[in-house]
């Protein structure tokens, strides 16, 4: 008798409504996911959900990013999709138990802040499959994965194009918190800017500062506002929402910045040099899409760098000088090919550094 009644729901185009927990948006599919077959979800996964960190669904970079991977796969495979906004830190325990009880059967939580409330869930609720973006877990429970990303890959390709491009000979780093993540963005960065400095055979100082969140565009802007007056011509900024005040700060001082996650060229079409490119919204679709297909994808951490497309830059931008860029293209090579070994911490950039003289 079921079977006769999925059959005849399926014929009559039976559509699947994408609602969003708690106080989240709707995701909603295209015709065509309206018409799948009962296939796409032979995992028993018929609702997925995010958790994000401090810096909101709307950060334009990094919760963004995971969102709209999941819309993607709302799309594709008649799915239920939606998040929760995470104001402060603690706020991650009760989003995690939301998702849980609105019956979500794969719940990401975005960002390595939210990695422990996440394993806690996970204990908690071994029915639920749990996947947490730049974060590897040590023991990786069943129902568990982590997702890291090699942000000193794409991190070091905008650090040289900055070397290659700056007039003032003067940079800057803006980072969120202080973490082993936002490490890989700072020191691929710094060891990018000094690889370009050398191949020129000149100097240039980085400035770097701390917002000390991923959600203060207040600070950001008043950081980038300092760095700007100092004599940085180029920022780039890995900090989330803080971010977006550095932007409004380079549109206004007339510099360069360079966007970080997405490719941020839309937010100042004129100011924007180039964006570290770290394609969460890929790499969520994709195993949120195994998983909702049946495939086992717990119970292990993934990596993903250059040589996966997981990260990059934007392969145009106006603002950018073709011969800086086709010189990026080289350097990328050589980085896939590990001629060039970039550096994820002040230890190893220490190190990167001592073969450059």
């Amino acid at each position: 008798m079921k079977k006769k009644i999925i059959t005849a729901l399926l014929c009559m185009g039976f559509t699947v409504l994408l609602a969003a927990c708690g106080s989240s948006e709707k995701s909603k599919g295209d015709d065509a996911a309206d018409k799948a077959n009962t296939s796409d979800t032979i995992s028993g996964i018929t609702k997925i959900g995010t958790v994000t960190d401090t810096g909101g669904i709307n950060d334009q970079s990094f919760n963004q990013l995971a969102w709209e991977g999941l819309q993607k796969v709302a799309g594709e495979k008649g799915v239920e999709a939606g998040y929760l906004e995470s104001k402060q830190q603690s706020e991650y325990p009760t989003n995690l138990d939301k998702m849980v009880d609105e019956e979500n059967g794969l719940i990401w939580g975005n960002g390595f802040t939210v990695a422990d409330a996440t394993l806690e869930a996970a204990e908690i609720n071994p029915e639920v499959l749990f996947g947490v973006i730049d974060f590897a877990f040590e023991d990786v429970p069943k129902n568990v994965f982590g997702v890291v990303f090699r942000a000193q890959e794409s991190s070091f390709m905008a650090g040289y194009i900055a070397a290659l491009t700056t007039k003032t000979n003067h940079v800057g780093f803006i980072g969120g918190q202080k973490s082993d993540t936002i490490d890989q963005f700072e020191w691929g960065f710094k060891a990018g800017v000094a690889y370009g400095a050398k191949e020129l055979e000149k100097e240039v100082p980085i400035e770097t500062q701390y917002a000390e969140s991923f959600a203060d565009a207040a600070k950001g802007k008043a950081i980038a506002n300092k760095m700007y007056g100092s004599g940085c011509d180029i920022l780039f900024c890995a900090a989330g929402g803080t971010g977006l005040g550095v932007i409004d700060a380079a549109k206004e001082a007339d510099k360069f910045v360079i966007g970080v996650d997405k490719d941020q060229s839309y937010l100042a079409p004129d100011n924007m040099l180039t964006s570290a490119l770290k394609n969460v919204d890929v790499v969520v679709h994709d195993l949120s899409a195994k998983a909702v297909d049946g495939e086992e994808i717990g119970g292990q951490n993934y990596e993903f760098g250059l040589s996966e497309e997981g990260v990059g830059i934007p392969s145009t931008n106006p603002n950018l000088d073709s011969t800086v860029y086709e010189k990026t293209m080289v350097i990328k090579d050589l980085i896939i090919e590990k001629t060039i070994t970039v550096p994820y911490n002040e230890q190893t950039y220490n190190e990167f550094v001592e073969t450059l003289k």
